[in-house]
Parts: C-alpha cells; structure tokens; sequence
C-alpha cells in the first residue's frame, strides 16, 4: 500500500515509522528539508514543498496513492490537503490530524476528510472508559459521523445484571458487537447472561446514543418486563417506544432529555475561515 503523509513532525514520523515496519510504501512531503536529516526513517521517500500547492500533490504522483494522511500541526493546512487529495486526485482514503477540538465539526466530507483523528478527545475517550462505570463513554467516530463505537460498564447495582442480551429491547440503530469479561472478549449471543463489571461495546449511530444512555441509566428498566405497580405489559410498551425513539420529543420532561439542539449548525460546506485558531502548533 502506498501511504503519503502530509508533515514530517513527531506525528507524521512516528505514522510513517510504524507503517514501514509493516512493509508500506511511505512519501512524505514537507516545507522544511532539514526533517529529512534529522528523521531517522530508512526506506521512506521525501518530496520538500507546499502540500496546500497543487504542483507539489502533481510532483508527488498523489493519484498513486491509496491514502493521504495530514498530520502537520495546522488545522488549515490538513483541511486543504485532504480536500485537494479528494477532489483533485480521487484518493479512497484520507486521514485529518485534528489538533484544535473545536475544529473538529469541520473534518468531515465536506472537506475530504474520510477519517478525523482528533488525540485529545481519544485521549479524554480512554481516561474515562478507564474509570467511568455506569454511563456510555464514545470511543470512536465512525464513517465521518454517522455512527460511533461506545462503552458502557456494567454497574454492579444495574437493572441489566441477570437478563440475557435478548431481553433487553435495544434501539433499533444499536448494535452490540462485543462483551469484555474477566479481560476476555465475548461474542455476543442473544443467551449471554449480563453480569456486573462487564463492558459492552455498542455500534451506534450518533443520533441513537441519547436512546441506548438511557436505556442503560442506572435504575431504569424501561427496556424489558412490565414496569412495577404498572398493569401487565404497560412498562414494555412504553419502554419499547422510548428505546426506539417512538415518544415525541415533546412529551420527554427536561430530566428525561430532548435531543439539544446542536451547538453548531453548518448549513452546508464550512470555510477555513471558521476554524477556532486556538492551540495551533504553526
């Protein structure tokens, strides 16, 4: 595979260190020649230029490329790349180096960016799947932010603890994909039997997380049986219309959680001009 990496920093070197391990083909393109002394990396090719200049993404055959990874330290520049790298030469595959959070709305397709790799929301994502017990933790964002890979830990005082995964009525755009127990991964079967301390991993869409953390909250049972003091079969519809999405938003009280309303609307394709400048390493 032929990997072009955009940034010969301490991010881009250490990308292209490991995938030459693994045998791949490695161009890196970067402003500063004396990166190429300093790094280290046998067997990489090099090309000194403006990746934000279409004649430098010519000289370095992009259209041969299966991936382009950005990775210098300004948002800008990796938002122009991986725009160019998709419009301009076709690339299946490009990877945006996130370095300012609140930039993050903006790596999307819109601006050719197939995978937005942002280290500190991984990092906060892994502290707290780490030490977080009873709420879901996002993991990762999948297909530019449809869907997600999130976490929960089984509390030892949940309502789940004893049900099989089959009677749990999970929302319908909710998968769970795994269970980790005792440190050993489980398929899950609709007769696995829930127990406190297990960490289940859920494929979810974005819109459906608010409908599986409440599903999972402590103390809610909405999601199987008949509610207590409710007539037979009362509990069950409700819960099953709640774990769908099926109640309007209008009849949730505030503690039961509307969808918000998204901080930031685009509207359409964003400009560099919106980009939160803060934390930019230059």
């Amino acid at each position: 595979m032929k990997v072009v990496i955009v940034g010969a920093g301490s991010v881009g070197s250490s990308i292209a260190r490991e995938l030459l391990s693994h045998k791949h083909e490695i161009l890196l393109i970067d402003l500063k020649p004396e990166v190429i002394g300093r790094s280290g990396l046998r067997g990489a090719h090099w090309l000194v230029g403006d990746a934000c200049e279409l004649s430098t993404l010519q000289d370095a055959k992009l259209e041969d490329a299966d991936v382009v990874v950005s990775a210098t330290g300004d948002d800008k520049v990796n938002l122009v790349v991986s725009l160019l790298a998709k419009t301009e030469f076709g690339i299946g595959r490009t990877v945006g180096r996130v370095n300012n959070p609140k930039n993050d709305w903006m790596f999307n397709d819109s601006w050719g960016v197939d995978v937005a790799v942002n280290t500190p929301q991984l990092m906060t994502a892994l502290v707290e799947e780490a030490v977080e017990i009873g709420d879901l933790v996002r993991l990762l964002t999948l297909q530019t932010g449809v869907s997600s890979l999130v976490e929960f830990t089984v509390p030892h005082d949940s309502h789940a603890i004893g049900l099989t995964v089959g009677d749990i009525d999970w929302p319908e755009d909710s998968t769970l994909v795994a269970i980790l127990r005792d440190q050993a991964p489980i398929t899950p079967s609709r007769d696995d039997v829930i127990d406190g301390g297990d960490e289940l991993f859920f494929v979810t869409t974005i819109a459906a997380e608010d409908q599986l953390r409440e599903l999972l909250s402590p103390g809610s049972g909405d999601g199987h049986g008949s509610g207590e003091g409710q007539a037979p079969g009362d509990g069950q519809a409700s819960g099953d219309a709640r774990a769908r999405g099926e109640v309007p938003a209008s009849d949730l009280s505030p503690e039961e959680g509307a969808p918000a309303t998204p901080a930031r609307a685009t509207g359409g394709p964003a400009t560099a001009d919106q980009l939160d400048d803060d934390g930019f390493d230059g």
